[in-house]
């Protein structure tokens, strides 16, 4: 494309590649249905790694049902901009940033009414214009299934470390979550992993696990697709009621069975990275 449009588009995409140049590891979060939990992960996975010492971002491209902001805490707080070509992340703590329409003013209850090019448009000014500085992990969160939002993100990330598909025990989530798995193969983005969410409900009164959902469903599918097997977060109570009230479940309650096992599979995600650099 030439002429000043051309320009500015060349432009934006020098800048994407400049401040993704600063990141270290770029991993998209995505699911094949809806209702799984995945952005639960995404956030969990972002406050624990934060938690472990490591400067990260999390960017919310869940444009229609933007939820990440609330599961923060950080429910009407705003993104602002020096200028037209940089805008400043909502700074959770010192070594927690964040992005997310939800922080561009907009009124809660009004849906996002758009389509594939104006997400596409902006994501990518999401991606190119936000002074992310220099992080460790830039967890992103994306709608479910395979469309605009998570391709948009695997075709202008350089060098995106890789997926993480999340999956609930159920035949349906397991069907879908499959989908997801060949879209990253197709794409040729490295697959880092499956994560069985809601494995199992604790009761808070007995202690007895029910298997609402199933049990075992995620980890046999992602070896029956030949793909690495992260580990499985159980449902608790609790952890919903603390992403409720914006509450790092990790670090209110770090020896809880699901902040356990989200420290674990992060514990896992750095040893697959460290070995593969």
């Amino acid at each position: 494309m030439h002429g000043p449009q051309g320009a500015e588009l060349d432009a934006q995409t020098a800048r994407l590649n400049e401040r993704m140049s600063k990141i270290t590891y770029k991993i998209l979060v995505m699911s094949g249905k809806g209702g799984v939990g995945k952005t639960t992960v995404s956030v969990n996975l972002a406050l624990s790694l934060a938690k472990k010492g490591y400067k990260v971002g999390i960017l919310d491209t869940d444009l229609h049902g933007p939820n990440v902001a609330k599961m923060l805490g950080a429910q009407g707080q705003k993104m602002y901009s020096h200028d037209e070509d940089t805008i400043e992340p909502f700074e959770v703590s010192p070594n927690l940033k964040a992005v997310s329409l939800a922080f561009a003013g907009n009124d809660d209850d009004s849906p996002v009414i758009w389509r594939g090019p104006l997400k596409i448009s902006v994501i990518k000014q999401f991606l190119a214009d936000v002074n992310w500085g220099t992080l460790d992990y830039l967890i992103i969160d994306s709608p479910p299934g395979t469309g605009d939002e998570p391709l948009t993100v695997c075709q202008m990330i350089p060098e995106l470390t890789g997926s993480i598909v999340v999956t609930t025990p159920q035949e349906v989530s397991i069907l879908d979550s499959r989908k997801s798995i060949n879209f990253s193969r197709q794409i040729k983005v490295a697959l880092l992993g499956v994560i069985e969410n809601m494995s199992g409900f604790s009761c808070p009164h007995c202690g007895e696990v029910i298997d609402i959902f199933g049990k075992g469903g995620g980890q046999k599918a992602a070896q029956e697709m030949g793909a690495p097997f992260l580990g499985s977060i159980p449902i608790e109570k609790a952890l919903m009621e603390a992403e409720d009230q914006g509450i790092s479940y990790v670090d209110s309650a770090p020896e809880s069975a699901s902040a356990q096992a989200i420290m674990a599979i992060v514990d896992k995600i750095e040893a697959t990275l460290s070995s593969s650099r």
